[in-house]
């Protein structure tokens, strides 16, 4: 635990007692909504949520009618409901091992228990088009899930589906089917160090160790016979925006990345500034139980810098105007570094869970690899901006906020090296 993650803890029940999950998150249930959430199912867990300690109990609540109405179905020989069903189930098992920090504690292991049992009736419901995949990494494991095009598959393009910090490879199992595998990409959705079963198996996050994860799965995607090698992008959100633009300054197989919220500028903002949770979180991920040590050792050389300029293939950047993780001036600053294909969309009045635009987000992020890998957005010099209103409108040709009038800050924001 850190020391704001005690001592503030307090202020954030007091947030879910009276907002709910919107008073932490604003408009997050748009996002949760493509992650696979039914709407129904969320309001219900948080109508049974007073206090961070009760989530575990109200995820794990919820997904168990959820997981039981699908086994009913299944019985029945509904399959396409008993499907749907699972995938509900999964997500919030998925949520309820999340709410857990201990990785030792035996309900995490029962809670990815069940996500893992979800996961493999929808697989096989699905004709084994959702498949499970482990690993080997660094004398460890990484865990992710396969998602694959009905229908015969040859040398098709395909997307790494990157989470951020606070998500599970299960996350993306409806938007890998939606915006995906339906338009005949192949998906997978990863946990890299530090995530999921990833973290529950002893592997950690280092400054490093993510952007070669990725690279152990683009080796992974390569060696199908489904997939075209030379046509693998990324689309992550959050750290996994992050975590992605320094896989595709160390690995040129990366051919294309869409990032949304990702977090971009100083580390002081997301660690020291934001809710205490981000911290506390990152702090579990990566193994450490010394503030102190973590913020010396890790936080202080996580800033991307000069980084950015290794970048050579396409690049999106999306970001909330309000992002409470990455200020919007340091956003654009690193963006303004990119000498590769890049185009940056700021939505306007939107924070970090970008809930108000998320199905634009998925979808537009998806048709955007899309056209990246299929040769398209590749011109030198390209550097395409958008503001995008709440009214519906967009400027073109800046990212900036109308009411900056023109007149951007002077300093947009001072990064420090991550080396």
């Amino acid at each position: 635990m850190t020391t704001r993650s005690t001592g503030q803890s307090w202020s954030l029940d007091i947030a879910l007692a009276q907002g709910g999950f919107d008073a932490l998150h604003p408009e997050a249930k748009g996002t949760m909504e493509q992650l696979g959430h039914d709407p129904a199912d969320f309001d219900k867990v948080f109508a049974l949520v007073k206090s961070g300690a009760m989530l575990p109990k109200a995820w794990a609540t919820v997904a168990g009618q959820a997981e039981r109405r699908a086994a009913h179905h299944e019985r029945e020989g509904f399959a396409r409901t008993a499907a749907d069903l699972y995938l509900r189930a999964a997500v919030m098992w998925g949520r309820a091992q999340y709410s857990v920090f201990d990785a030792d504690d035996p309900r995490k292991a029962a809670f990815r228990q069940h996500t893992d049992h979800c996961v493999a009736r929808l697989g096989s419901l699905r004709g084994n088009r959702v498949r499970r995949v482990v690993l080997d990494f660094e004398g460890q494991h990484l865990y992710a899930l396969l998602h694959l095009p009905a229908g015969p598959v040859h040398h098709a393009p395909a997307v790494i589906l990157g989470p951020g910090m606070d998500m599970i490879k299960e996350d993306y199992i409806q938007a890998a089917e939606r915006y995906y595998t339906s338009h005949g990409i192949v998906a997978l959705s990863i946990e890299g160090p530090g995530q999921g079963e990833t973290r529950a198996n002893g592997l950690t996050v280092d400054l490093t160790n993510y952007e070669r994860a990725i690279s152990r799965y683009l080796d992974h995607l390569a060696g199908l016979p489904e997939v075209d090698a030379g046509r693998i992008g990324m689309f992550g959100i959050s750290m996994s925006g992050y975590w992605g633009l320094r896989a595709a300054a160390a690995d040129p197989r990366l051919a294309a990345l869409a990032a949304f919220e990702a977090v971009t500028g100083d580390f002081d903002t997301i660690f020291d500034r934001a809710q205490p949770t981000f911290k506390h979180n990152y702090m579990y991920m990566s193994g450490f139980a010394d503030e102190e040590r973590f913020d010396r050792e890790l936080a202080a050389l996580m800033p991307l810098g000069d980084l950015v300029t290794r970048l050579t293939r396409p690049v999106l950047l999306g970001i909330g105007e309000f992002d409470e993780l990455t200020p919007l001036g340091q956003a654009l600053a690193t963006y303004e570094r990119i000498p590769a294909p890049k185009e940056m969309r700021v939505y306007e009045d939107e924070f970090h869970p970008l809930g108000g635009v998320a199905a634009e987000v998925f979808r537009f992020g998806a048709e955007w690899i899309e056209r990246a890998l299929n040769g398209e957005l590749r011109e030198p010099g390209r550097d395409v901006r958008h503001y995008v209103r709440r009214d519906g409108s967009t400027a073109d040709g800046t990212a900036d906020p109308d009411w900056w009038l023109g007149a951007a800050p002077t300093a947009l924001g001072t990064v420090r090296r991550a080396w």
